[in-house]
């Protein structure tokens, strides 16, 4: 890891004191919520990120607050903290990014670099003049606080880390001891105590490691420090040898009880295919939900469904706690017989002539050795490969499902979707798998189905899917966004429609498909038409979707075209409706474009609402209302803000929230009621 990195240096002539508070804003941020922290130099970065944070709300509070021009020294001031930011945010990522070992190796130097930037964090403090800017007490406490934290902080080395630094060096010790005298030992317990310490815990992370570790020996390269590379290099195969002592051992354990087990495995699944050959016409009421085969020893699980013995156990020993056909959570995990149906099956079986294993009546003895052998199985494969024969399981269940999708009848291609449903409701894994077989471009075709219960199955399907990251591309690259769209505007039934909503909101995730969807001209259109014609949960979902597209700023515009404001107000005095939280916050973002600011002002019941709203409504409630009237009264809110000021219950109300409201709450709030006052002044009529 490069550790001397680029001093940026912002000149305030470059930058308008509006885009230096909106770049400190957006680098705060993308600082403040930094995810999945490096395994290395974890307090010094934990505390930076408190610190960062801590700035952010001194910035917001700036930015809401003073709408005349900062002083001089102010500008200078946050000219540098953008600078010492914007380090910090390249020295984060450095320690996420990089080789770990490497970062553990030079962790004085690391350490150092934080320390310099926490004290020019307080030099730069030094000069910002808080008397001359607006600010409320709670910050300023808080930015003084944090200065006096920067001017004493003293250089913090993790003692932990130095002590793994040391064991590393000394593992490296014996280790070209071994190389050149043939007489040293390599301490592989030692080494991979260091290396979990560090995050190094798969396989993959090995691999991740050794790329990392070869990326920064070739950066390291170009600089001309041979003995830099050196290092590097003997690092790389320490960790290529201690990847295969430590994975190799387990692998050699557990090879010899999955040998031992998958002769019988093997006859059990060749069986399975002769019988499978046989089984043609199946009644439906006696296949198992999750296999589909025929349940030969049928059990009854917490939730009143039924299930085969087999499939239910391998499912629950997955790490399952839910009913895989109800989704419910299941409150105990014993397994009931169904005598009454297990004796239809034996009937049926018999006028078939369909035989029956063994298993489904072994003695007690025969059922111990099925279960020892069982457990020697589970007891070969660690938590990666445990759910192997789980995966596998799910596998040859989604690609029977596919098939039924794509060659089956309407009420096979019902059945299949529903049973896709299911699978895909719980589990990344399933879902991962489900799209792997291909099921997506069908499920797409199915949206347009005349068959409800086909096109409900297929929508809702697709929204279990797309919670998994990877198939919200995948979703979008088969084209399903206008088919989803085609749902949401004219479903078959209510709970498609809404479905659809969830499954635009959940594709919405990704920034990329924001701008896809928003593209789309009948997308936004059609979630509005959901909020004006759904039911409470269909209301909430269309405004959840709404409120995520509009994120990107050309959506904004597009959703007041739509008409959206005149309907969210609406939906703000309809008590029936019950979304007014969801409703609050689409017009707080919508409040973002110029549209969507003058669409809100021509409203003549929104004041009174939100004054309503500050003292009854909900902590979020009261956010987005002070938002909203703040964002009204600025820039040109004259009117809104006479309006405020003849209301009588406007200045308690922000006294109110001033007093007991959330921090962003009482910080907005405080500064509208300034705003208040210095609209007050100029009229001569100074409130209290």
């Amino acid at each position: 890891m490069d550790v001397s990195l680029p001093h940026f240096m912002a000149s305030s002539g470059l930058l308008p004191t509006g885009t230096l508070l909106e770049s400190l804003i957006h680098v705060s941020n993308e600082v403040a919520s930094m995810e999945k922290l490096p395994s290395v130099q974890v307090r010094n970065v934990s505390t930076m990120i408190r610190r960062i944070k801590l700035l952010y709300s001194l910035f917001e509070e700036i930015q809401d607050t003073n709408s005349s021009p900062l002083p001089p020294s102010s500008i200078l001031c946050l000219t540098e903290v953008f600078s010492v930011i914007r380090r910090v945010k390249f020295l984060i990522q450095g320690c996420k990014d990089g080789s770990s070992l490497w970062v553990l190796i030079q962790t004085e130097i690391v350490s150092n670099q934080f320390y310099v930037l926490v004290k020019e964090m307080g030099r730069a403090l030094d000069i910002l003049p808080l008397s001359l800017l607006n600010l409320t007490a709670d910050i300023r406490e808080q930015v003084e606080l944090l200065h006096k934290q920067a001017k004493r902080a003293d250089l913090f080395v993790d003692p932990r880390e130095l002590q793994s630094r040391e064991d590393l060096l000394q593992v490296m010790a014996s280790n070209n001891e071994k190389n050149s005298k043939n007489k040293g030992f390599v301490d592989i317990g030692k080494l991979q105590e260091v290396l979990t310490s560090i995050g190094l815990r798969s396989p993959l992370d090995f691999e991740e490691e050794i790329s990392k570790l070869e990326a920064e020996a070739q950066k390291q390269a170009g600089t001309g420090g041979l003995i830099v590379v050196s290092n590097i290099n003997n690092l790389i195969s320490l960790v290529s040898f201690s990847k295969s002592m430590i994975f190799s051992n387990e692998e050699k354990e557990k090879n010899k009880d999955i040998k031992q087990c998958s002769s019988s495995m093997n006859r059990i699944h060749d069986q399975s295919l002769t019988i499978q050959s046989i089984l043609t016409n199946i009644p439906d009421e006696f296949r198992c939900p999750i296999s589909l085969d025929l349940m030969r020893d049928p059990v009854i699980v917490a939730s009143g469904h039924t299930y085969d013995r087999n499939s239910i156990s391998q499912w629950i020993n997955s790490g399952h706690h839910s009913c895989p056909k109800s989704g419910q959570r299941l409150i105990h995990m014993a397994l009931i017989p169904n005598y009454a149906l297990k004796s239809l099956v034996h009937q049926w079986c018999e006028e078939n002539n369909i035989p029956l294993t063994e298993c489904a009546s072994s003695s007690s003895s025969d059922l111990e050795r099925s279960n020892s052998k069982r457990k020697l199985c589970e007891n070969a494969v660690d938590h990666i490969s445990a759910t192997k024969a789980a995966a596998d399981a799910v596998k040859m269940t989604a690609e029977f499902l596919v098939g039924k999708l794509a060659m089956g009848s309407l009420e096979i291609q019902r059945q299949a979707a529903y049973e896709l449903r299911l699978l895909a409701k719980t589990g990344m894994d399933n879902r991962r798998i489900i799209a792997e077989v291909g099921s997506i471009p069908f499920l797409v075709t199915l949206l347009s189905s005349h068959d409800p219960r086909i096109q409900e199955n297929a929508v809702t399907a697709l929204l279990n899917l797309s919670i998994y990251d990877n198939n919200k591309i995948l979703i979008m690259a088969a084209g399903a966004i206008d088919s989803i769209t085609g749902v949401l505007e004219s479903g078959k039934t209510m709970e498609a429609r809404e479905n659809a909503a969830a499954a635009i909101f959940s594709l919405s995730m990704i920034d990329d498909c924001k701008v896809t969807i928003g593209a789309r001209p009948r997308a936004i259109p059609a979630l509005i038409g959901l909020l004006r014609e759904g039911t409470t949960a269909g209301k909430r979902d269309a405004a959840t979707a709404l409120f995520n597209l509009a994120v990107y700023n050309a959506n904004k515009a597009s959703a007041v075209v739509a008409g959206a404001v005149p309907l969210l107000i609406e939906l703000l005095m309809d008590d029936k409706a019950g979304i007014t939280d969801d409703a609050l916050a689409v017009l707080a973002q919508l409040l973002g474009c110029s549209q969507g600011l003058e669409e809100i002002r021509k409203s003549r019941v929104l004041v009174p609402l939100l004054i309503d709203l500050l003292r009854f409504g909900s902590t979020k409630g009261k956010e987005n209302s002070i938002t909203l009237l703040l964002g009204l009264c600025k820039d040109g809110g004259e009117e809104v803000a006479r309006r405020l000021l003849i209301n009588p219950r406007s200045i308690p109300s922000l006294q109110s929230l001033v007093a007991d409201g959330s921090l962003k709450a009482r910080r907005k709030a405080d500064a509208l009621l300034r705003l208040l006052n210095r609209c007050c002044s100029q009229s001569h009529n100074p409130v209290g």
